[in-house]
């Protein structure tokens, strides 16, 4: 059959992100034999012109539309992204009758509410490489599932997993708008944080791909798309079972040394895995620090303490690689004395830039959504497609503003509101600066140098 898939992301700030799960149905459907276009929304300027003229030249029997993100999780600028896919489902309607599958990792977080508001025929709840597969292969007999939401208990295997189809002319368009390139090594997260959908989404345990196969990817963005800087997309880089160890030592053993980045947990690391990282060419790491004192880590069901955070930033940094943290205000138990704890721990660490957000985006299914319909924050029948964001009882609204901006005033490397050098890093970007570019915030007689490539504007 043919099929056609549409990346519907229109964020593109910080910077834009590859549409990497839908590459990957790509690439499960093409392996079964089927015939597959990808249609990026945002590569093509979000013209409903251009998608009209793919719909009419190609022809699908079938429409796929990925979704990342319902919003953008900012309460200080909120951004809903949704409509957009609304108004694509309405252009496609009016050119073709094939049926509309919706899928990705916003769509799964709330499916049936999704799914009827946005006019799609049906929608696929977790892992679309298999479930599509299947929807696709019974759709060429003719069978149609009975419900619009398509969903299974079963999680694929690690090994399982496929690597993506990278499309060369969305590839490049996202390279050139800021020269990074995604790829994703595990599934699956075994923490427990009280306001986080991974584990709804990709199951509560690690599933780690082959790590020969994910090099084999490494190899294939460097040498066929030319890709200068890697975003390993893993919800945890630095998992328990040290899968991610496996995957840099097959790294290190093909010689490949590429830029790189990764989302890290601040606990379970040392030297010997820093420097290892470091060889196979790690430049920088996002901390999931999220609260800022031992109080609120607890409360938001972290492990690790504020100790912990300030002991991994020292270890990153005395190997080189640059550190960003992010934190929210605002967690089950923050009172202002918190706060004010809070803004110092922060305002105290070395080296290092965070970004922090007030409030936090209350998502359905999780530990913070049930905590919200006890505290009167939210009502059961809310289904949570507009956005509401939880602060802790007692905690005034307008203060915690004040005080955060305030309290983070004239410091360049603390960035309140998170969005607040969007503008400017995207600028870089077009510049021909290469990488996430929050480096640069960090304080210039202590950060390690970056080099200068040249790219298209």
């Amino acid at each position: 059959m043919k099929i056609l898939l549409i990346g519907a992301n229109v964020a593109s700030t910080p910077y834009y992100v590859y549409p990497l799960g839908l590459s990957m149905v790509a690439a499960a459907l093409r392996k079964a034999g089927h015939v597959v276009t990808q249609f990026d929304f945002l590569r093509n300027d979000m013209s409903f012109e251009a998608l009209d003229n793919e719909l009419r030249s190609f022809k699908p029997d079938i429409i796929g539309i990925s979704m990342r993100n319902i919003d953008n999780v900012n309460l200080m600028n909120e951004q809903r992204y949704i409509d957009a896919v609304k108004d694509i489902v309405k252009n496609i309607r009016d050119i073709t009758n094939s049926p509309v599958v919706l899928g990705g990792s916003a769509f799964s977080i709330m499916p049936e509410t999704v799914l009827n508001e946005v006019g799609a025929d049906y929608g696929i709840i977790g892992e679309g490489e298999s479930l599509m597969l299947e929807f696709v292969n019974k759709a060429a007999s003719g069978k149609f599932p009975q419900k619009g939401c398509i969903r299974s208990s079963n999680y694929m295997d690690g090994k399982e997993i496929p690597a993506a189809s990278y499309d060369p002319d969305i590839m490049q368009f996202y390279l050139k708008s800021g020269s990074i390139a995604s790829l994703q090594t595990k599934r699956g997260c075994t923490h427990k944080c009280i306001y986080c959908s991974y584990p709804v989404l990709e199951g509560a345990s690690i599933r780690p791909r082959n790590p020969g196969a994910v090099v084999d990817d490494i190899e294939i963005l460097i040498n066929d798309h030319n890709a200068k800087y890697i975003f390993f997309t893993d919800s945890v880089f630095n998992d328990d079972e040290e899968s991610y160890l496996e995957v840099v030592k097959e790294m290190k053993k093909r010689d490949i040394y590429v830029p790189w980045t990764a989302f890290f947990k601040p606990e379970g690391l040392n030297d010997r895995h820093v420097e290892l990282m470091k060889q196979t060419g790690l430049k920088g790491v996002e901390i999931g620090a999220d609260a800022s004192t031992d109080i609120t880590l607890k409360r938001l069901g972290k492990r690790f303490r504020f100790k912990d955070i300030v002991a991994c930033n020292d270890l990153f940094v005395r190997h080189g690689i640059a550190t960003a943290h992010f934190y929210m205000f605002g967690c089950p138990g923050e009172t202002k004395e918190t706060v004010m704890e809070g803004l110092e721990n922060i305002k105290n660490l070395h080296k290092t830039v965070s970004f922090i957000f007030m409030g936090i985006r209350i998502l359905p299914d999780t530990v913070l959504h049930s905590m919200a319909i006890s505290e009167g924050i939210v009502s059961p029948e809310n289904n949570l497609l507009e956005s509401v964001y939880y602060i802790a009882p007692g905690l005034d609204r307008g203060w915690l503003e004040k005080t955060l901006t305030e309290g983070f005033s004239g410091i360049r490397h603390c960035v309140f509101p998170p969005d607040s050098m969007d503008g400017s890093l995207q600028f870089l970007h077009k510049l021909g600066y290469s990488g996430s570019l929050w480096d640069m915030l960090i304080p210039a007689d202590k950060k390690p140098g970056r080099q200068r490539v040249h790219a298209a504007i």
